[in-house]
């Protein structure tokens, strides 16, 4: 299959009437030029746990003889790997089993890989710099979707997974009352930083409240909220685990519940396994793909339905996102 790529292609996003388009993202100067290059396949969506940053030693012309007949050559090839004796090893010595692989991760070399990705800082790769284009096209999704539906001044808003606070600063920005968590006690340092740089000023008349940052698991959260927003944390979970998270992140919420995640299907599940044969000097974690099918369904067990949903997608990042409310 071949189509044409470019870090500046727009997004589009389905809803149940309408197509919308994303805000423009902040980005450094070099990736606002157009550069347009022929292939014919792509690495998987959100692929920390394929050490997708270190796939740069991949130029496009060895990425582009991953098509046609050389897929199935590959599919031969990935039956003799064995990805899941290293993520074991991983789990051995951290002393537990995938969250144990996930916290280490993140509060070491993961963070200081993500935390490039999700800066502005210009010390990142090309694949680097189109995740973080992924990642903000996601996020400003969000922010729209939210929006969209009258002002955030005073809605209460649980960002499961904050990262290094992407979301829940400009939530703040808009008036929003945040609590953000995060596995990693390294993100959420950083994320409280990040939001006593930028919560400074207002918004116009809006005065920002600095959100509440704590180090949690997805399984520790409690409370109420408006609007639970979990992005791009479900690739840790395998499905039988990730239907409990949707039902408990949903039990949070009180109007509406917005999820991101890798999607399922034979060619990104294929495209993940390549990427596993390529995993780096640095340890990451393991990748669970989700079938927006399964993920639904999850919804629909415990009581709610999707209300839009969309694919964003850029050369290294593709991610499901999906609003939910009660049915």
């Amino acid at each position: 299959m071949s189509y044409s790529v470019s870090l500046s292609s727009s997004i589009h996003f389905h809803t149940n009437s309408r197509f919308f388009s994303t805000f423009p993202p902040k980005l450094p100067n070099k990736l606002k030029t157009t550069v347009t290059t022929t292939t014919v396949a792509a690495i998987p969506p959100l692929s920390t746990a394929t050490s997708v940053t270190d796939l740069s030693v991949l130029d496009s012309t060895t990425v582009a003889l991953i098509g046609g007949g050389s897929v199935a050559a590959l599919a031969a090839v990935l039956s003799f790997t064995d990805p899941e004796r290293r993520r074991r090893l991983q789990a051995e010595e951290v002393g537990g089993g995938d969250k144990e692989v996930v916290r280490n991760y993140f509060n070491n070399s993961g963070f200081q890989r993500w935390k490039k990705i999700y800066g502005e800082t210009d010390d990142v790769n090309k694949v680097q710099l189109d995740i973080r284009l992924g990642h903000s096209k996601t996020v400003e999704n969000v922010m729209k979707m939210l929006t969209d539906d009258g002002s955030l001044n005073g809605v209460t808003v649980c960002d499961a997974g904050c990262g290094t606070g992407c979301l829940s600063i400009p939530l703040a920005k808009e008036g929003a009352v945040v609590s953000a968590s995060d596995i990693s006690a390294a993100m959420v340092a950083e994320a409280e930083n990040q939001a006593k740089e930028q919560l400074t000023a207002g918004n116009g008349d809006i005065a920002p409240v600095m959100p509440k940052f704590e180090v949690k698991d997805l399984e520790s959260l409690d409370g109420k909220y408006d609007t639970v927003v979990c992005l791009d944390v479900l690739i840790h979970y395998p499905q039988n685990k990730a239907d409990g998270m949707i039902a408990h992140l949903a039990s949070l919420a009180e109007n509406r519940l917005i999820l991101s995640f890798a999607p399922k299907t034979f060619y990104y599940d294929l495209l993940k396994r390549i990427g596993e044969l390529f995993p780096g000097p640095s340890k990451a974690t393991r990748a669970y793909l989700h079938a927006e099918a399964d993920v639904e369904r999850a919804l629909n067990k415990v009581g709610w339905k999707i209300r839009k949903r969309g694919l964003i997608t850029t050369q290294f990042y593709f991610a499901r996102l999906v609003e939910a409310v009660p049915a």
